[in-house]
């Protein structure tokens, strides 16, 4: 099997969500990905338990919001690379990367101050991903993975 070559950070997709592109850094030592969230709230629905969320999508740009609902998978205690361990809410969405499509899980939690709206953690690339860490964007810009 072929597998995509991802430069350390990477423009990425999440259809289901209605996110067109968002940057993520692409890092194998971390476990999880996880997604810039705020104004989070969970909820039920028919008995289903769900999350709505809102995330802006390109730093240093609050004013473009994209508001999100989608079911609640778990929620799970999560140490950031501080040391600092967080309960997040997890979802699972459909990403789209380098002609790639599949289901991952993401954790949701506010990334307001880290370079990244983004993290794509290794359980999200396993059997598909290459990394090439002396690169960046090698699958193209924002409006490339759009097409």
């Amino acid at each position: 099997m072929n597998k995509v070559l991802l430069g350390w950070r990477e423009w990425v997709s999440l259809p289901e969500l209605g996110i067109d592109a968002v940057k993520a850094k692409v890092d194998s030592g971390a476990r999880s990905s996880a997604l810039h969230t705020f104004e989070l709230e969970t909820f039920s629905e028919g008995g289903i338990a769900k999350v709505r969320f809102s995330i802006h999508p390109y730093q240093h740009d609050t004013t473009i919001v994209k508001t999100c609902v989608a079911e609640l998978l778990d929620e799970r205690n999560v140490t950031d690379s501080g040391g600092h361990t967080e309960l997040r809410p997890v979802i699972s969405t459909q990403l789209l990367l380098g002609g790639v499509r599949k289901k991952i899980e993401i954790t949701l939690t506010n990334r307001e101050n880290m370079k990244f709206r983004m993290l794509l953690g290794r359980t999200a690339m396993v059997g598909d991903f290459l990394i090439d860490p002396e690169h960046s964007y090698l699958l193209g810009s924002a409006e490339a993975i759009q097409q």
